[in-house]
């Protein structure tokens, strides 16, 4: 009993001072794009929508032109879906704007133009998955709530050591598991935030040698190492 105890204590040390690294590391090196703290839930949900399949560089641009076009969910709802996808077009799966226009009406239609503030009304609405939800009810209202993405997966599958193949479920759930427990209560936008910030710009995506075998990726400033790599 003492003997799991004490590993328990000690995982949960790692994990505090993993958050608090990486909390650290976010302030002094996040990068600066128009939908931070901005304070507006719409603003996080689009840029959400905007930056899945698309790279930030391409999406600034779109993302400014959209909020001016449609400042509102309400603005969205009311709008015609020729005029949604001739504001979307450039950026390609247009899916994506399709469920969009879908998800504004559904809130104007069921929750007064008053977009949900918790995981499960998020992931009721069209076109809203786990990650979606758990980055606008964090980020933008500050729920508690986890969230995974190709960035996450790597970030968290190195830190733990994790040689699963992530592509499968079981690689999945480890990963899902410990972005549950891990996330703050306090600053759990921020702490989202930081680790799909460190694994776009810091734990990338490791290239695969000539003979198939995955080789480390190099990166300066990783909080989880306290090293110039992040394996």
């Amino acid at each position: 009993m003492g003997t799991v105890r004490a590993m328990h204590d000690a995982t949960t040390d790692r994990d505090d001072r993993v958050r608090q690294r990486l909390l650290d590391w976010y302030t002094e090196h996040r990068r600066d794009l128009p939908w931070r703290d901005v304070g507006d839930p719409w603003a996080v949900w689009v840029s959400e929508i905007m930056l899945q399949q698309t790279r930030v560089a391409t999406v600034r641009g779109y993302y400014e032109r959209w909020m001016e076009r449609f400042p509102t969910v309400r603005a969205l709802a009311e709008a015609d879906i020729d005029d949604v996808l001739a504001a979307w077009q450039g950026l390609g799966y247009y899916s994506r704007a399709r469920n969009l226009h879908r998800a504004a009406r559904a809130v104007v239609e069921s929750h007064d133009g008053e977009i949900p503030d918790d995981v499960d009304g998020l992931r009721a609405l069209p076109g809203v998955g786990p990650y979606t939800a758990g980055a606008i009810a964090s980020i933008a209202f500050g729920r508690r709530a986890a969230l995974v993405d190709g960035n996450v997966i790597r970030v968290v599958a190195r830190l733990l050591g994790i040689d699963d193949d992530m592509r499968r479920s079981a690689g999945q759930r480890a990963v899902w598991a410990w972005c549950e427990s891990a996330v703050p209560a306090e600053t759990p936008g921020d702490f989202n935030q930081a680790l799909m910030e460190l694994g776009a710009t810091v734990c990338t995506p490791a290239p695969y040698a000539a003979n198939g075998a995955r080789s480390p990726a190099t990166a300066s400033h990783s909080p989880t190492t306290g090293s110039t790599r992040c394996r």
